[in-house]
């Protein structure tokens, strides 16, 4: 471990950034922790996702699952650890915040094509699978005021006994995902769960044990069970990075957040999934790539990625404890 840290900290600022508090558990009064972060918010990848997000919400959602959206963009600074304050980060949170609707969920600018059920027009609204993320984000950068109070309370009050389902605003009508409506959708709970893991009198709720058994028991009958056409198969185990739709790594890392998804039997099983991929030296190679994010050292396939190794071994340091 002593040689893989010793490489992630040869790594870009953001690796350093964050291997210096996640791993090695440093205070952010850390010289070395400080001095780290202000070359990452100096750096110009960073600079340049932030300018490129000044003008938010910049462009509509036509698929969640697009890597480059401004929206996993926003997700990303977050993961970075990049606060309100930092430079460029308050103008992008005032016209987030701008945008938040009647229930209380934040909206983003979406565009649901008409032979999905949309209207196949711009209009701002939320589903549970972009609010949580707004959400998170905001969390993440350092908010707590009653607007996202009020967002997290909302989009928890949405859980059943069987996790959350696939949910949306007044305005987009009856349109939802390709699944059975009494069918818990993996992905919303994926990214609910990046919210409640942020919010300590969430964390051991029972819309959190909700999620986490809603997401381990996808795992555990993921040939049988394949709800809202969310599969848990090859591509599902591919390591990929940055984290931005469901796939193993992404589970793991916002399970092993609950300290009681990780004494569960079926997490430890996705985590030796994980484990052997792994090269001699602990480091981590992308099996599956996002080309929005080919500039950053995740984006190919060729070789050890200092980022996607962080997050692995965050989820094994984690797994252990």
């Amino acid at each position: 471990m002593d040689t893989t840290i010793e490489w992630l900290l040869e790594g870009p600022p953001w690796v350093q950034y964050r291997t210096r508090v996640d791993l090695l558990n440093q205070p952010e009064k850390n010289a070395d922790v400080r001095a780290a972060r202000a070359a990452m918010l100096a750096h110009p990848q960073v600079r340049a996702l932030v300018k490129g997000l000044a003008d938010w919400p910049v462009q509509p959602i036509a698929s969640h699952k697009s890597a480059g959206h401004p929206l996993h963009q926003l997700t990303f600074l977050a993961d970075l650890g990049l606060r309100a304050g930092d430079p460029g980060m308050d103008r992008i949170i005032a016209r987030v915040l701008k945008h938040q609707s009647a229930q209380g969920p934040f909206q983003v600018l979406m565009n649901i094509p008409v032979h999905f059920g949309g209207t196949g027009k711009e209009q701002f609204a939320w589903a549970l699978c972009d609010a949580p993320l707004v959400t998170y984000a905001l969390i993440k950068l350092g908010l707590h005021e009653d607007q996202v109070r009020a967002a997290v309370q909302h989009l928890a009050s949405l859980v059943r006994d069987n996790g959350f389902p696939c949910a949306v605003s007044p305005e987009l009508g009856k349109f939802r995902g390709p699944g059975r409506k009494d069918d818990p959708c993996p992905y919303a709970n994926l990214v609910m769960l990046k919210v409640l893991a942020q919010v300590p009198q969430w964390r051991s709720s029972k819309a959190s044990h909700a999620a986490v058994e809603t997401l381990l028991s996808c795992w555990a009958t993921r040939r049988e069970q394949h709800p809202y056409m969310f599969f848990m198969g090859t591509d599902f185990t591919k390591l990929k990075a940055p984290l931005v739709w469901y796939d193993v790594l992404h589970v793991l890392d916002v399970l092993s957040q609950f300290p009681f998804a990780r004494r569960d039997s079926r997490f430890q099983a996705m985590v030796e999934i994980i484990v052997p991929k792994a090269d001699a030296q602990g480091r981590f190679t992308p099996e599956s790539v996002w080309k929005a994010w080919q500039e950053w050292d995740c984006g190919e396939k060729k070789t050890p990625s200092r980022w996607l190794t962080l997050l692995a071994q965050r989820v094994l340091q984690r797994a252990r404890d």
